[in-house]
């Protein structure tokens, strides 16, 4: 009998360990501030200039934050490019299946992701230009329409966020 009660309080100890050392870890992990997500209130977002090499064209898509807080992207936007009224043209940008990390946008600072397309010419098809590129930040479901005129040919990839160098 008391080798059961032995057990029973080495387990009832264990547990209590386990739960003692499992809040004081809880309580350092929260201590650390996190930034909070980058909203669309929090960006401005527009399209560099593009780049040429090798048959593609390579757009920027610029993440600028214009809040007084740092903030944090990961993972891919949502692409697609759509008409004068607004409907889109095709399908959306699929993405390029590169890794993707937590990037930290201060304040005033801008981080990328690179659209490609192929150069005209190079493929057979390209699609009708668009009027605007239509982006959805990563892991929002609101998008932001960004008046540019693009024609995609052929291959429409999209790179995740990656800080700007």
């Amino acid at each position: 009998m008391s080798n059961v009660l032995t057990r029973a309080a080495a387990i009832a100890s264990a547990a209590l360990l386990a739960t003692t050392g499992a809040s004081v870890g809880a309580a350092q992990a929260s201590a650390v501030p996190r930034a909070p997500a980058c909203q669309v209130a929090d960006l401005d977002l527009g399209i560099g200039e593009p780049e040429g090499a090798a048959g593609s064209l390579y757009y920027p898509i610029l993440f600028t934050n214009t809040s007084t807080h740092t903030c944090v992207l990961r993972g891919y936007p949502g692409v697609s490019v759509v008409d004068v009224r607004h409907r889109q043209i095709g399908t959306s940008a699929i993405r390029t299946g590169e890794p993707v990390e937590t990037v930290s946008v201060l304040p005033s600072e801008t981080v990328t992701a690179v659209l490609r397309t192929n150069s005209p010419g190079v493929v057979e098809s390209c699609r009708p230009t668009s009027t605007y590129v239509k982006v959805y930040p990563p892991n929002s479901f609101q998008a932001v329409q960004i008046p540019y005129h693009l024609r995609v040919c052929g291959a429409f990839e999209i790179s995740p966020v990656q800080a700007s160098e």
